[in-house]
């Protein structure tokens, strides 16, 4: 054997093992950036600060935003660019063109003249809301507010939301494990024309 061959011999591990670790962090880039675009454009993830959304929502919990979600409806839950300018965590309850008004002689909120029973995701014992309203809701906008309604800044407080602030829509829990949970939309909502 010549010494160039003794030579080719040595150097070819050394190839192989320098394509390897290339090809391991193009890897990992792709994965990051695929990742990262995922995050910015397709799920999200939030974190629930505060009890306004009890006991749907419980300070602490952590739940999966869809971004593509596409035209939202009454009863998600939905994050937005809050009154603050901070992503804040509401329930639709109008949209736009419809009319909410609080309350009907049962004190239930009404969405076009019609009662919703919110039982299902009222927090316990507390009413629909302690102050009384009629509103129109412009187009493009929309009414929202939070389940634990006496601990709740919401519409009442800052007026509608414009459906351009939508983040996503709330669609799971997944954290803590002891409440995972798929979010779903309420009955509740869907005899309002």
């Amino acid at each position: 054997m010549t010494a160039t061959e003794k030579s080719d011999k040595q150097e070819e591990p050394k190839r192989k093992r320098g394509g390897g670790v290339r090809e391991t962090v193009g890897l990992v880039l792709v994965g990051v950036i695929i990742a990262l675009l995922l995050n910015t454009f397709v799920i999200g993830s939030f974190w629930i600060p505060s009890e306004s959304m009890e006991n749907t929502l419980v300070e602490g919990d952590r739940v999966i935003v869809n971004k593509l979600n596409g035209e939202v409806e009454r009863g998600d839950i939905v994050v937005f660019r809050g009154w603050s300018g901070l992503d804040t965590i509401k329930r639709v309850i109008a949209v736009g063109g419809d009319t909410v008004e609080c309350c009907d002689a049962q004190r239930r909120i009404t969405v076009n003249g019609v009662p919703i029973d919110e039982k299902a995701y009222l927090y316990p014992d507390d009413h629909p809301s302690g102050d009384e309203f009629k509103e129109t809701v412009p187009e493009g906008r929309l009414w929202v507010m939070g389940d634990h309604r006496s601990a709740s800044a919401d519409s009442r407080n800052h007026g509608t939301i414009s459906e351009d602030d939508v983040i996503g829509r709330a669609f799971a829990i997944y954290w803590p494990l002891s409440r995972m949970t798929i979010l779903s939309r309420p009955e509740a909502f869907d005899r309002v024309r």
